[in-house]
């Protein structure tokens, strides 16, 4: 595995791979990588010829900065999963190389509803920071196709969007969320929470379950105020449970409004704030 560290190395090697014809696929993450990251990067290993995983604790997303302070940094163990499944490119950057100091950094992107439903009501500027690092990562790899978890739905959304405004040729793929053997969905946050939550936060899977079951039994409704009882246990603090379009991250009043119906949540166990959704529908072609 190559290891880059400067953006004009990282570009040389690049423009070489893509003069020779081969597609490069490409994975941003924040690092303190689990299966839920290597499942990018094998899904994108499966369709490409050079996979390229980014490690950069963006600082412009953390709307608190102690979570900021608090996110794990696990450097050796990362670069160590990366090659076991065989990653063709590291790409380690330093704040300066992303955002440097003799260049504009494009962040004027508007995504309207979008970043203002679910997540973007709790975590201001949190979608503008992500856009505009993964504008520029997607700036420096100039990949063919980029591999982003369903975990972060809202997020994934946002993307589109973004790769829409940029009249971006790159391809985006949403991989599957992938879960505990108990049903808890993989986050770098999960290694962060008590062992008495970590035991309880099986509940928001539990929970999308649950709803999942009832749909049609009930209004969308009655099934959010279901879910957020549900999610109240001790120590535990729901923001959120919506049932949306899954284009346009909009509420729906019943089940034939929308030919994507995504249902997502987000709730404190303790201080760790965990999300996860589940998709209820998809009609689309």
């Amino acid at each position: 595995m190559l290891v880059f560290k400067k953006v004009s190395n990282l570009q040389k090697h690049l423009n070489k791979v893509r003069k020779s014809g081969q597609k490069i696929g490409f994975a941003p993450t924040m690092g303190a990588l689990h299966q839920g990251h290597l499942s990018l990067i094998k899904q994108s290993k499966a369709q490409n010829d050079c996979t390229v995983c980014s490690i950069f604790v963006n600082p412009t997303q953390f709307d608190d900065k102690k979570d900021l302070k608090k996110y794990p940094r696990t450097t050796s163990q990362d670069t160590a999963l990366l090659e076991s499944v065989e990653t063709e490119v590291l790409f380690l950057p330093s704040v300066e190389e992303v955002y440097p100091s003799n260049q504009v950094v494009r962040n004027d992107f508007d995504f309207g509803q979008l970043a203002k439903v679910m997540e973007g009501a709790f975590r201001e500027g949190h979608f503008e920071g992500m856009a505009q690092v993964v504008n520029r990562l997607l700036e420096i790899v100039q990949p063919h196709n980029l591999y982003m978890g369903q975990k972060d739905f809202q997020q994934l959304t946002i993307v589109r969007d973004l790769l829409r405004q940029t009249n971006s040729s790159t391809n985006l793929v949403m991989c599957p969320i992938i879960r505990e053997q108990d049903g808890l969905a993989m986050s770098s946050r999960n290694v962060r929470l008590s062992p008495e939550n970590r035991q309880k936060a099986v509940v928001l899977s539990q929970t999308l379950l649950k709803v999942k079951e009832r749909l049609g039994q009930a209004s969308i409704a009655e099934l959010e105020s279901f879910a957020m009882t549900h999610l109240k246990l001790p120590d535990f603090r729901p923001e959120y449970f919506q049932i949306v379009d899954g284009v346009s991250l909009q509420a729906i009043e019943n089940l034939e409004d929308s030919k994507l119906i995504v249902a997502c949540v987000a709730c404190w166990a303790g201080d760790i704030r965990l999300i996860d959704n589940m998709i209820f529908k998809n009609n689309l072609k």
